[in-house]
């Protein structure tokens, strides 16, 4: 039976029609995670209570290894939903269907604070809501990174890049906004958790909406069915996940710093110095919380500034590959967590180092972002062969998943350790250690890549190599 939607890209050199929703779709989505990360580390600090509704919040590494198994989870369950994508429902109906599961996770977060009107234990609404946004960015996250590949075909193939990057760009927007607007709604007092983690949850439902707009502007590319298994262990599948698993092992400890921008970071910030110059006369109060907000609003800088500055200019002395962007984003981002290590030195013997050196570091481990995030996106792409896109980006977002397990690891360890009298990596002794993690990672990085080998697949093209 004919499709109703397109199920292959149409002889263009233009720009799909379907980006635009794609990306509308990202902003809103992104405005819900981000919006829900940004207070989580305060949240269960500050702001967490018992079943009497009386204050119960966590110690600091308590946290931590908490919110790094959420953040961990979040990026496990994309293999679940690629698998069910390239298999089953394919990309359109699996994000479709999961983004149920994604706004009744944000509704159920949006009780945490009333347990005498719920009568159910803050904690165990917590590991509810939580799990349910995991579940459903699992089958949203791999699944609309290759749905943007999906619209390209050969002649307008020179268009990825760019589409990635706005691509990109809309996650940072709407993460900017969200990590602006939530920490702000938590402190308020005529607002506070409620209605922090349920505005996401209102993004999250908007975000569902545009993607059902543009669901006959998209093309569908039909899901593989017994296909999908005799690709992936084709030799041509086996070949491309062998080839990339050492290159997302590399870019592990990338995510075990990175994503502490969201914990260790907040907790950090509580510790410096907050002034800086009001030209306005506004003198509008900054939350540690909302320092997360420089990450977001450099990559929208950053984003036009690599691809159309840096690069370029790279490429008058070296040829400027995806595995050469990347090695040199994880030296950079080594080079960004020295800052926060030096900071904490300071905070240990009894100073308050201003927070403009965090800002600093944003702009170092932003930087690598550029090189390692988002090249590393595209490259995934690029490698997967045609019936396991999104599987392949399920794969690569397992290295999210291992970091933030790495990072709760260490936390829960430290936590344990104290609890039993002990003192483990206290203090700038955990920034240190996470920084040689990422310079020795980085060092073996750079021997490795020149051995790598792969092959490049885009819809509706030839095999090239």
């Amino acid at each position: 039976m004919p499709s109703k939607y397109a199920t292959a890209p149409l002889p263009s050199t233009e720009m799909p029609k379907g980006i635009p929703y794609i990306v509308g779709n990202e902003a809103a989505e992104r405005f819900s995670y981000y919006g829900l990360l940004a207070i989580l580390a305060v949240f269960l600090t500050h702001h967490l209570r018992d079943a009497s509704g009386n204050l119960a919040p966590m110690d600091e590494h308590s946290a931590n290894e908490l919110q790094h198994r959420f953040m961990a989870a979040v990026y496990f369950f994309p293999l679940v939903g690629a698998i069910l994508s390239d298999w089953l429902l394919g990309k359109y109906r699996t994000i479709i269907s999961v983004s149920i599961l994604y706004v009744a996770g944000h509704a159920v977060l949006a009780l945490v604070d009333f347990p005498q009107i719920t009568g159910i234990d803050p904690v165990h609404l917590l590991h509810l809501g939580l799990g349910l946004i995991a579940v459903g960015a699992g089958g949203i996250k791999p699944c609309v990174s290759a749905h943007v590949g999906d619209q390209f075909g050969e002649l307008n193939k020179g268009l990825i890049t760019k589409a990635f990057g706005w691509f990109y760009f809309s996650i940072n927007l709407g993460a900017t906004a969200s990590m602006a607007l939530t920490p702000w709604l938590l402190e308020h007092e005529n607002f506070g958790p409620g209605w922090a983690f349920g505005v996401p949850g209102v993004a999250m439902a908007l975000a569902a909406f545009v993607f059902w707009l543009g669901r006959y502007k998209f093309v569908h590319i039909p899901p593989g069915g017994s296909g999908f298994f005799r690709e992936t262990f084709s030799a041509d599948g086996l070949r491309a996940i062998v080839n990339l698993i050492p290159l997302y092992l590399f870019i592990m400890p990338f995510w075990c710093l990175f994503d502490q921008t969201h914990s260790t970071w907040v907790h950090q910030a509580k510790n410096m110095g907050m002034q800086y110059v009001d030209l306005l006369g506004l003198d509008p109060k900054v939350l540690p919380a909302q320092m997360q907000t420089v990450n977001p609003i450099l990559i929208m800088a950053f984003i036009p500034l690599f691809t159309y500055g840096i690069y370029p200019l790279w490429g008058r002395w070296f040829e400027v590959t995806p595995l050469r962007k990347i090695g040199i984003g994880l030296f950079t981002t080594a080079a960004a967590f020295v800052i926060p290590s030096l900071v904490q030195d300071s905070i240990d013997a009894g100073g308050a180092p201003h927070i403009v050196w965090q800002v600093l570091a944003y702009v170092l481990i932003t930087a690598a972002e550029i090189m390692v995030s988002i090249t590393a996106l595209e490259f995934s792409y690029t490698q997967a062969p045609r019936k396991m896109k999104s599987l392949v980006m399920g794969v690569f977002m397992l290295s999210i998943t291992l970091g933030n397990l790495f990072t709760s690891w260490v936390n829960g360890f430290i936590a344990s350790q104290k609890a039993a009298g002990y003192t483990y990596l206290e203090g700038a002794k955990y920034f240190w250690f996470f920084t040689a993690v990422m310079l020795a990672t980085a060092v073996l990085y750079m021997f490795w890549a020149q051995f790598y080998r792969g092959q490049t697949y885009i819809q509706g093209e030839s095999l090239a190599a």
